[in-house]
C-alpha cells in the first residue's frame, strides 16, 4: 500500500483523487499544516520543501521503495505507474503535461494568493486588508479561468477528449471559485467541466478524505505555521 502524507487542501486532493481514480490502495498519514506537522524532521526527509502532499511507494521503480513530493510530480509518477490518465499517444501526453504545468505555475499559486489576501490576510493581527493585492490576484484567477473556459469550448477535458491527471490537478482549486470571488455566468464551458468532474466517484472520494478537518485557520498559531515560517 502507498503511504499518503495528506491534509484536506486543494493540493492534497490532487493525490487523494489520483489514488482513488487509479484504484491504488493507500494508507493516510495526516500532516496537520495548522499545527506545523510539515516541519517535522521525519516528514522533511520525504518532503524537503515542507509541503504536503507526499507519497512513499514501497513498490517503486525496480521494485524498490521511493518517496515523491510535489503534487504534480506525484500525479505524473502515479499515471506512469498505472498507465492511466496520461493519454495514449505522445501528443496526448504533451497536452497533459502542458496543462498540468499550467496549473502548477498558474492556477495553484494565483488561486492560493487570492485565498490568502481575500480571506486570511484581513484576519491577521494586525489586519492586512490590501485592496491592491486583492484585486491583483482576483483578476489573475479570473483571467486564468477564462483561458480554461476557452480551452474547454473546444475540448471535453483540458487535455482533449479524455480525462487525465491535468483535470485532477486543476479541479481542486477551480472547485473553490466562490472563495476566489469568481463568477461562472460568463464561463459556460468551465461550468460544464466542473460539474462533469465533480460527478466522478473517484473525485468525490478523494475530496471527502478527512473533509471534516478542513478549517479556517483563524487562530494565531495556525496562521504563524502557515504564513510566517
Amino acid at each position: 500500500m502507498i503511504d499518503l502524507y495528506f491534509w484536506p487542501t486543494p493540493n492534497g486532493w490532487k493525490a487523494s483523487i489520483a489514488l482513488e481514480e487509479m484504484d491504488l490502495p493507500y494508507n493516510t498519514h495526516l500532516i496537520n499544516i495548522g499545527k506545523g506537522d510539515q516541519f517535522d524532521p521525519e516528514f522533511l526527509k520525504i518532503a524537503p520543501n515542507n509541503r504536503m502532499p507526499a507519497i512513499v511507494d514501497p513498490d517503486g521503480p525496480d521494485g524498490r521503495p521511493i518517496s515523491v513530493f510535489e503534487s504534480g510530480a506525484i500525479l505524473m509518477y502515479l499515471a506512469r505507474k498505472t498507465g492511466r490518465f496520461y493519454g495514449k499517444t505522445d501528443r496526448d501526453r504533451i497536452a497533459v503535461e502542458e496543462w498540468l504545468m499550467w496549473q502548477m505555475g498558474g492556477v495553484g499559486p494565483m488561486a492560493g494568493q487570492a485565498h490568502h489576501f481575500l480571506k486570511y490576510a484581513p484576519q491577521l493581527d494586525p489586519p492586512q486588508d490590501l485592496p491592491y493585492a486583492k484585486d491583483r490576484y482576483r483578476t489573475e484567477v479570473g483571467r486564468l479561468y477564462g483561458v480554461l473556459d476557452r480551452r474547454l469550448a473546444e475540448n471535453e477535458y483540458v487535455a482533449g477528449d479524455f480525462y487525465s491527471i491535468a483535470d485532477m490537478s486543476i479541479w481542486g482549486w477551480a472547485s473553490l471559485w466562490e472563495g476566489q470571488q469568481q463568477v461562472l455566468e460568463d464561463k459556460p464551458h468551465f461550468t460544464r467541466w466542473l460539474e462533469t468532474v465533480s460527478a466522478r466517484p473517484g473525485v468525490q472520494a478523494g475530496r471527502a478524505l478527512h473533509a471534516e478537518l478542513r478549517g479556517d485557520h483563524r487562530d494565531k498559531q495556525s496562521q504563524s505555521n502557515l504564513f510566517k515560517r
